[in-house]
């Protein structure tokens, strides 16, 4: 009797159950493990089609290694960057305004899907069409993290932001190793060999990869509003990401770790972009070193991202930031001097360790000086304006250095001004802001 009378007071009061708590507990996790599960899906295609793969595909196969076959790569990655660069903040805007993140998300994930499917019919001649569907299944992967991202600080507490974010990339991580594990043989057997029909098999396998672990996100996560979405939010969302970008300094702390972010982004994709290029060409790497290489770089990024991830909730990410780009000088340094491919495995270790952890403590430092109620938008600038911009730039920038020096290393050297810009500005960023429920926002404007 006494159980049942203090369960009926505790539902009068609203207070929730002993039960009701376990079963709420149990929901959180199961959001946060399949938020966690998408960051494991679509790494599978920034791997293989963006890194690996497909790069090598498109210019020694499609492009029958012509010299055309490196700028018409070059111009595809810049566009898809520039679209997504372009249409971010807006959507952003009208997913915040509209209350649709899921849909958006869901939108941009079926175009990477069904675009990365595609590639697997193109071979020899087909340089428009695979660069025409490559820009397509970018657009959709990287436009899809805008949405991907802005859940972060709805599934995590401001206490644990980093650990989450490092998990979260962690996972990814874990999907990259684990598709190049599955397809090790075919990629073997393909690229080595150059067995055409094992290499567009593994494209249908990455879009199958992509789909099936995406899957539970889209079955979990619940938008908490839904207003259908109108062509009038297009419109007020252009005006409000024109107010974000005239008053973008009412955010002070914020405007100044998007601009580091730009920087140090910057070289970081830079070297993502380059290393497989840079360990061929400088080092004389075998494509089935590569492919070891890679598996090794996925491997020390696992980790990086999970202990970081903790070390940024301790110290807070602005000194994780901080700490990871000393890390990447290093890094920079060791390449640059590195003649033995024993010890460029070593660089990759360190560097696959840096790149987690960086890319875990932004998104948690974003998340933490980002306005609840425009988050999406604001992750709209943080992924697409400034990190697709740091996109187009970096590599551009670091091909017409080794071009004219006709030295790799010295283009890589130059790469310690971005950090070095980067490590300056983010030093100006107030801690306290970090470790705050966020920027202040404005009185007017629309916003209101």
């Amino acid at each position: 009797m006494v159980t049942s009378k203090n369960h009926r007071e505790r539902l009068e009061r609203g207070i929730p159950t002993d039960r009701e708590q376990q079963v709420s507990r149990g929901a959180r996790k199961y959001r946060l493990f399949s938020w966690m599960l998408f960051d494991f899906a679509n790494t599978s295609f920034s791997v293989m089609m963006v890194t690996f793969a497909f790069p090598l595909y498109f210019k020694n196969v499609i492009c029958e290694g012509k010299p055309e076959g490196d700028a018409l790569w070059g111009a595809s990655l810049s566009i898809s960057m520039l679209i997504v660069a372009l249409i971010s903040p807006v959507l952003g805007a009208a997913a915040d305004l509209s209350g649709r993140r899921k849909r958006f998300l869901f939108a941009f994930t079926l175009l990477a899907v069904t675009a990365t499917a595609l590639l697997g019919f193109t071979g020899p001649g087909y340089a428009f069409v695979a660069a025409v569907l490559f820009i397509a299944a970018n657009i959709g992967f990287e436009g899809g993290l805008v949405f991907y991202d802005a859940y972060l600080p709805e599934i995590a507490s401001e206490r644990s932001l980093g650990r989450v974010s490092g998990y979260g990339f962690a996972m990814g991580y874990l999907g990259a190793l684990t598709i190049l594990l599955l397809l090790f043989p075919l990629l073997r057997a393909g690229i080595v060999e150059e067995n055409i029909p094992n290499v567009t098999l593994s494209f249908f396998l990455v879009a199958l990869f992509f789909a099936l672990f995406a899957a539970p996100l889209f079955l979990v996560l619940r938008d908490k509003k839904k207003a259908p979405v109108k062509m009038r939010y297009i419109g007020k969302s252009i005006r409000e990401v024109k107010y974000t970008i005239l008053h973008i300094m009412n955010y002070p702390d914020l405007a100044r770790f998007l601009l580091a972010f730009f920087f140090y982004n910057d070289a970081i994709l830079t070297i993502i972009a380059f290393s497989s290029i840079y360990a061929q060409n400088t080092l004389g790497f075998t494509t089935a070193e590569l492919i070891v290489f890679f598996m090794i770089v996925q491997t020390t990024a696992i980790a990086g991202s999970i202990v970081f991830g903790i070390i940024t909730d301790k110290i807070g990410p602005k000194r994780t930031i901080v700490l990871t780009l000393c890390i990447w000088c290093v890094v920079i340094l060791m390449a640059i001097f590195t003649k033995e491919k024993l010890l460029f495995y070593y660089t990759g270790l360190l560097a696959g360790m840096s790149m987690g952890s960086s890319q875990a403590a932004s998104r948690s430092m974003m998340a933490r000086l980002t306005p609840k109620e425009h988050v999406t938008e604001f992750f709209g600038f943080y992924d697409g304006t400034f990190g697709k911009a740091s996109a187009i730039a970096g590599p551009m920038i670091f091909g017409v250095i080794s071009m004219q020096a006709g030295d790799q290393r010295i283009a890589l050297g130059s790469l310690l001004l971005f950090f070095a810009i980067g490590l300056v500005l983010i030093l100006g960023v107030r801690t306290s802001a970090t470790h705050g429920s966020g920027a202040v926002v404005p009185e007017s404007g629309d916003y209101s």
